[in-house]
């Protein structure tokens, strides 16, 4: 029999096994040709209604534990998940490598990945998601393998989750929610924490639900004169009026947290220092490679989003000029909104920068959906004139082949491993050609009273050669406007 049913009817299920390379399995690989009948001849495999509705596994999601003593740890502390992603463009692969990251996404913010579904629609149901049909499957997926909670791959109106909620009678959450709660359990400086409440509060306030008149408040009943009578103010505008005040005083906060952030980039402005950005795409390596350039001692941690604080290191070129590496928070695939908004002053480090290190992960499955992401938020915070080198780290871990594709395609491309130091000498280079070189050559005999001349011309400027001569330090410098009017002093006449 042949069916024309509608692609939305198409759906793919995750297995419970990792196995060495995430890859589909064979029921995956059918990429479903739609059954229409042309000419009377049939276009593809066709397949029945109940085979082409089923919820077919794929291999592997599932971050279940061996080790009966760590399992009963964890036990204590995890949620069991079930991972439910829609797939409406794309290859198949592109679908297991979104609902891959959300997989490692919920494993970061200590979830136990249980099982999950793709399910191949046009666009995503506008009630629940998945459909009714498809909701009432996942529920007994839900029971089969004792999950607590739902993860979508996607953000869900607040009208979705509640209606998901009532068929699979779980906590449904989906992938915004769950980026806020690893930063939550990220960020650790006051103003870090403070841009994680501000977006977890934005993303509150339209999901806050109350139950009927039960939750109303009255002006004063039948004793409190006119117009005072009957159901006042509600407790869910409550909470919303408090949340409003909350997010304006987070606001405010951050603004002024910001301001002392300036205040340190005019003075290294001022100090003529250059500065170089890294960004990139979390779990890249830009911590760690940061580590290797200036021995900074940054926390790394195989984890999505290890970072949310950003650390400036002052940091030396081959040559001797003086600069600062900025390690910032690591973007992701469809970085909600609202953290976008919240990080802005955090993610200025990128756009005040005179160099951005693009990290991008050379070992992973997509690395080009990686660098296309993180650009995509650069544009965001408005750092799209900024210089951009992109170093391919994990070189020992890559596949060659994606490697030279890699070099081929982006022309400012070099390739690193953090871990090893492969290419690190090669960037310190590269660094050092592409950073902004004072303008002014200036030749002068600084008399040895007058050290803090020197000591600046070694900070802020580029010292081309050094003399020490009887009458002083015989400096050829190249500089900047300022330092070269309080070099001009000790200009010699034959200079």
């Amino acid at each position: 029999m042949t069916s024309s049913s509608s692609p939305s009817q198409d759906t793919k299920r995750l297995a419970h096994a990792y196995p060495e390379g995430l890859r589909a399995d064979a029921l995956m690989e059918e990429d479903v040709a739609w059954s229409h009948e042309i000419d009377g001849e049939r276009d593809g495999d066709q397949f029945d209604r109940s085979e082409r509705a089923a919820l077919r596994r794929v291999v592997g999601l599932s971050t279940e534990l061996e080790d009966v003593t760590e399992v009963e740890y964890r036990q204590l502390r995890l949620e069991r998940v079930v991972l439910v992603g829609v797939w409406t463009t794309g290859t198949a692969q592109d679908a297991e490598n979104s609902l891959a990251e959300l997989a490692a996404l919920a494993e970061t913010a200590g979830a136990l990945v249980l099982d999950g579904v793709i399910q191949r629609r046009d666009k995503p149901d506008a009630a629940t998601y998945i459909g009714s049909g498809k909701a009432a499957e996942l529920r007994d997926i839900v029971l089969e393998t004792g999950a607590d909670t739902v993860i979508c791959d996607g953000e869900l109106s607040p009208g979705q989750l509640i209606q998901l909620e009532d068929v699979v009678k779980v906590k449904v959450i989906d992938r915004t929610a769950l980026i806020l709660d690893i930063f939550a359990q990220h960020a650790k400086s006051r103003e870090g924490k403070a841009q994680v409440a501000l977006a977890q509060m934005q993303y509150m306030l339209p999901r806050l639900r109350g139950w009927g008149q039960s939750l109303s408040r009255q002006m004063g009943g039948g004793r409190g004169g006119l117009a005072t009578r009957g159901p006042g103010e509600t407790k869910i505008e409550t909470d919303r009026r408090r949340i409003r005040e909350k997010m304006a005083k987070m606001r405010r906060e951050i603004a002024d947290m910001k301001t002392g952030r300036e205040v340190k980039r005019q003075e290294r402005r001022r100090n003529k220092v250059p500065s170089v950005a890294i960004a990139g795409y979390t779990n890249a390596g830009k911590s760690s490679l940061l580590n290797r350039l200036t021995g900074a001692g940054v926390l790394v941690e195989n984890a999505l989003f290890a970072t949310l604080d950003p650390t400036v290191r002052r940091a030396e070129t081959p040559g001797g000029r003086l600069y600062t590496l900025a390690d910032t928070v690591g973007f992701v695939r469809h970085l909600p909104h609202h953290l976008v908004e919240a990080f802005r002053s955090t993610m200025e480090e990128v756009g005040d920068s005179d160099l951005i290190l693009h990290v991008v992960d050379g070992s992973h499955p997509t690395p080009e959906e990686q660098l296309a992401a993180v650009r995509e938020v650069i544009r965001d915070v408005g750092a799209t004139g900024v210089p951009e080198i992109v170093v391919i780290n994990k070189a020992d871990a890559a596949d060659p082949l994606v490697l030279q594709r890699l070099l081929r395609v982006e022309k400012r491309s070099i390739a690193v491993s953090a871990r090893t130091g492969q290419g690190i000498a090669e960037l310190l280079a590269r660094i050092d050609d592409e950073l902004p070189r004072p303008a002014v050559e200036v030749v002068a005999l600084v008399p040895y009273t007058h050290g803090k001349l020197v000591a600046r011309a070694h900070a802020e400027g580029e010292v081309l050669s050094e003399e020490h001569t009887a009458e002083g330090t015989l400096l050829k410098v190249r500089v900047h406007e300022e330092l070269a009017a309080d070099l001009a002093p000790y200009t010699p006449v034959s200079a």
